[in-house]
């Protein structure tokens, strides 16, 4: 019976993930990219507007606390086991395609801030709420297709951000320090308890002080292990490139990958870990102090930037370089949790000690973060009084997570992601008219002068 579901969902996941959502996905990313004269050249800017303060305008967190929630959600377990999952199956050119995700995602994720302040509203207790179900009824009169998304992200919360979480890390306790499962269970619960209750200041307060820290310790450490690796490195690079555009034939324990499998690992896994076209990372985008859509819009493009551009980057030439993708470890069940490893292991003290690190602060902020995107959509169908319930039942899920076999998880996780994606895309592509005309009314931004 548990085989056949098993099967189920990862043969919808499959179909979900089909040929025609990578297109419409990677499509929306070259469209909004070119209809925006290439916004990504505008990086350093974008960087800069991030830390900065617009302390008078409207919004219930800075610009800066927004990014790092958005940021906390976003690299999670993807950053790691998904990359490795993906060399595991689309061979090592997989890496080459979720990084251009990340680069032309850049553009999408920038549309999809953007609008989520502009069509954003502030409640009865003067906070602000936002994001693309907002945007579909206030913008394009197609409140069903704000329903469809609402209830796509709160239940898909629960795989993405939640559950897949803590079954990971209480995995890796187990299998590195001999912690049993309910142990860890207990302890990430009870963290998560006492930030979550708190709602989103107390999250982006959080998610402040473990964001840059973990980001930081974690791609010192990549490259600490490159450096260590430095003769394999140009040789891994010319692999990533050339399997990119011509797949990987079958070498040593690895049972070969065609382009199709390389785009669409790559691409698949690269929405999971930086979520540009999702439509979640807006959601928390509507809540920052901002004076206007484009300065918001450009602090959440740089999220696609450090998520995918730098982190995955790092952990994708960290499992190439080791050559362990040619193992027979990548064929079985737990292939992107077995290759992750043996690719860190590698390096004695450093390289366990990074995965671990990165994957305790990576599941615990990613947790956090969809805490907040799952809680706001649950409130978009049902009210404020829904609130209290999902933080509590969100609190359980997390124990239930570390407790419980979820094999099928990452298959469900990855058709909720896809379902979500298809009525924010919608109107990121109905509505690029808006963005251009929003972009080109506060040009200045870019330039640093005042509007």
């Amino acid at each position: 019976m548990l085989q056949s579901l098993e099967k189920l969902i990862a043969d919808f996941a499959g179909l979900v993930w089909g040929p025609w959502l990578i297109i419409l996905l990677f499509g929306t990313h070259l469209f909004l990219t070119f209809r925006l004269g290439f916004i990504q050249r505008h990086i350093g800017r974008m960087i800069k507007v991030s830390v900065a303060k617009d302390k008078d305008a409207p919004g219930d967190v800075s610009q800066f606390g927004a990014l790092m929630t958005a940021l906390a959600a976003t690299i999670g377990t993807g950053n790691i086991y998904g990359v490795a999952g993906a060399v595991a199956v689309g061979g090592p050119g997989a890496v080459l395609w979720m990084w251009l995700t990340g680069v032309f995602g850049i553009a999408t994720k920038y549309s999809e801030a953007l609008l989520a302040v502009k069509y954003r509203i502030t409640k009865e207790d003067g906070t602000m709420a936002g994001g693309p179900m907002y945007v579909l009824e206030r913008a394009m009169n197609a409140k069903w297709l704000g329903i469809l998304f609402a209830v796509f992200a709160s239940i898909a919360a629960f795989g993405i951000g939640n559950m897949v979480q803590s079954n990971t890390l209480a995995d890796l306790a187990r299998a590195n320090f001999g912690v049993e499962p309910w142990v860890t269970g207990i302890i990430l619960t009870v963290a998560t308890a006492l930030v979550i209750i708190g709602g989103v200041k107390r999250i982006a307060i959080a998610c402040e002080l473990i964001v840059p820290l973990m980001a930081i310790v974690y791609v010192l450490g990549c490259i600490a292990i490159l450096i260590m690796r430095a003769p394999q490195i140009p040789n891994t690079i010319a692999i990533i490139f050339e399997h990119a555009f011509t797949g990987t034939a079958a070498v040593g324990g690895f049972v070969g990958a065609t382009i199709r499998q390389a785009v669409q690992a790559g691409v698949a896994r690269g929405l999971f870990s930086n979520e540009s076209g999702l439509g979640s990372a807006p959601i928390v985008a509507a809540a920052a102090q901002t004076k206007n859509p484009v300065r918001q819009a450009m602090v959440s493009g740089t999220g696609t930037f450090w998520d995918t551009v730098v982190v995955c980057a790092m952990t994708g030439l960290v499992v190439v370089s080791s050559g362990h993708w040619q193992d027979d470890l990548t064929h079985q069940a737990d292939a992107k949790k077995n290759l992750a490893i043996a690719a860190f292991q590698d390096i004695p003290y450093i390289g366990p000690f990074i995965l671990t690190f990165g994957l305790l602060f990576f599941v615990f902020s990613t947790i956090l973060g969809w805490s907040y995107y799952g809680e706001r959509a649950a409130e978009y169908l049902f009210g404020t009084r829904i609130i209290k319930p999902y933080r509590w039942l969100w609190v359980v899920a997390v124990y239930v997570g570390s407790v419980a076999s979820l094999n099928v998880v990452w298959d469900f996780a990855d058709a909720m992601n896809g379902l979500m994606a298809i009525p924010n895309l919608i109107a990121l592509l109905a509505l690029s008219g808006v963005i251009v005309a929003e972009t080109k009314a506060h040009k200045n931004e870019f330039t640093g002068k005042s509007d």
